[in-house]
């Protein structure tokens, strides 16, 4: 009797022990599956941003950009990531399809859409992932059409414009309010539809802003807010200087050796072209006004970015959301004469690539290797789970924001195939390691270019002529067109060009 009783008051006693920790341990399985949901992404990408013209970057005296400064001190700041294709349409399709512009062919910003394609959000939607684009599409022939892979789809017309915008929701053309702004109305959508998201399912968001590209139109609330800053001439601006040249803001005196002789042609001519501070866009603008209005412009971009932080710590959602801003292009002003963006050097090629998510990447991770933007896509299927499908020629950095160390690349790769809009610039092929940098211009009775980048930053000094260097030179090209022949890019994927020219002095002739 004695022991029937011992008995049943230890097991009263294990009961109710288990009625006390019955709710930790429920509360321990819902973290357990909340740990095990599918991480949020949204992918913000913007339009022209130069790589240094950010507050934290201290490039630009006076420039504040505190949501991008944000993201790099609660994330990572991705410090050397590039765009393998500097214009719109190549670089866009090469983040959506994880490969070079070679072989996914839309080389130009009117190349049509090759079939056969697949965008790396179609895979998120065979994972369960509900997907919205908002913004600038840009690429192909397919105009602000719905595209696959997004459940949500708001886009515009090609460039599109800064105010009082027309966008196609859902395939629908619907004009936005009298006064209204792209960069605010494009953030409003985003994050109108992730309200309304099914609640149950992960979310990928795309919103890729009209914000910076030319010509810069700031918000109102932003006009002039720059117009007394310093403008800073970079130190190879006048290289390519002629008598009638302008001098422009504080000229900076070149530091080091520096070539002028081999400064290409192509280079020297386009300082008085569309894309050359001399004659930049047919003289419809000054270069101070330019770059003040560049600035301005950025100010609701960075405001864009501060919204989504910020509506997901309110929603409790911003620790399971990777949050990635990019650049879709560098941008130039000034250097060696030149402004926007096309060639192979570093202005140009080089992006701001931001990364948060607490929880995942520590604050203030700093990534040194170098991301490209056919990364984007292998790791973003990554962090949903996802195998690099087969055609992707980039690689998941999502280790590289974990701080895990693993094999990556020493050397990235350029090319830009030559546009009939704007021919004052070649097809380009350059290869960049962390010391050198090779470029062959193709197709010009020019002269090709190497730098050492780590003593010659604004690439001054081409050391193509350079004994010293020949070795260096014949290696790197070697190198160049081993991947080219090793990717298939050894052909020129070639457009159709029925239009009139556009370019001064051939304008309006065949």
């Amino acid at each position: 009797m004695i022991t029937y009783r011992n008995t049943l008051k230890t097991i009263l006693s294990r009961f109710g022990l288990l009625l006390l920790l019955l709710p930790y341990v429920v509360q321990a399985q819902k973290k357990q599956q909340s740990a095990k949901k599918p991480m949020n992404v949204i992918f913000i990408l913007s339009d022209d941003h130069r790589y240094d013209f950010m507050g934290f970057m201290n490039k630009v005296p006076g420039l504040e950009t505190p949501n991008m400064d944000r993201m790099a001190k609660e994330g990572a700041h991705l410090q050397n990531a590039f765009v393998t294709t500097s214009l719109c349409s190549p670089s866009r399709a090469s983040i959506l399809t994880g490969q070079y512009a070679h072989n996914h062919e839309i080389v130009d910003n009117s190349a049509p859409l090759p079939e056969g394609l697949t965008f790396f959000p179609q895979y998120l939607q065979e994972r369960g992932y509900q997907t919205g684009f908002f913004g600038k599409w840009h690429m192909g022939n397919t105009d602000d059409q719905p595209q696959p892979g997004f459940n949500k789809w708001i886009s515009f017309k090609g460039q599109g414009v800064y105010y009082n915008p027309t966008f196609n929701i859902d395939g629908k053309e619907v004009k936005q309010p009298e006064g209204s702004y792209t960069t605010d109305l494009l953030t409003d959508y985003t994050l109108e539809w992730l309200k309304k998201r099914d609640k149950d399912k992960p979310f990928f968001a795309y919103l890729s802003h009209k914000g910076v590209h030319s010509e810069f139109m700031p918000a109102k609330r932003h006009k002039d807010v720059y117009k007394d800053i310093q403008v800073v001439s970079p130190p190879s601006m006048y290289l390519t200087a002629t008598d009638s040249s302008k001098r422009w803001g504080k000229v900076q005196a070149p530091q080091g050796p520096v070539n002028v002789n081999d400064i290409p042609k192509w280079v020297k001519a386009q300082r008085n072209s569309w894309h050359g501070v001399d004659g930049m866009y047919d003289g419809a603008i000054e270069f101070d006004d330019f770059y003040r209005q560049y600035l301005e412009t950025l100010l609701s971009v960075d405001e864009s970015i501060g919204r989504v932080l910020d509506w997901l710590k309110k929603e409790g959602l911003d620790k399971n959301t990777l949050v990635i801003y990019m650049g879709d292009n560098g941008f130039q002003f000034g250097e060696l004469g030149l402004i926007d963006k096309r060639d192979a050097y570093e202005a140009s090629i080089r992006v701001p690539l931001l990364a948060r998510a607490p929880g995942l990447i520590k604050p203030g991770t700093k990534v040194e290797q170098m991301i490209m933007n056919v990364d984007i896509a292998p790791s973003i299927l990554e962090l949903a789970g996802m195998e690099k499908p087969a055609q992707m020629q980039g690689n998941s950095f999502l280790p590289l924001l974990k701080g895990e160390q693993i094999p990556w690349r020493n050397k990235m790769y350029y090319e830009y195939y030559w546009e009939w809009a704007f021919p004052q610039t070649p097809t380009i092929f350059g290869v960049r390691t962390d010391k050198y940098k090779y470029i062959y211009n193709h197709g010009v009775w020019d002269i090709n270019e190497l730098y050492d980048i780590q003593n010659d930053p604004q690439e001054m000094n081409n050391l193509i002529r350079n004994p010293k260097y020949e070795e260096v030179a014949r290696e790197l090209k070697a190198d160049l067109w081993n991947w080219l022949e090793a990717t298939n890019g050894l052909q020129i994927p070639l457009k159709n060009v029925p239009y009139k020219r556009i370019d001064l002095p051939y304008k309006n002739t065949y």
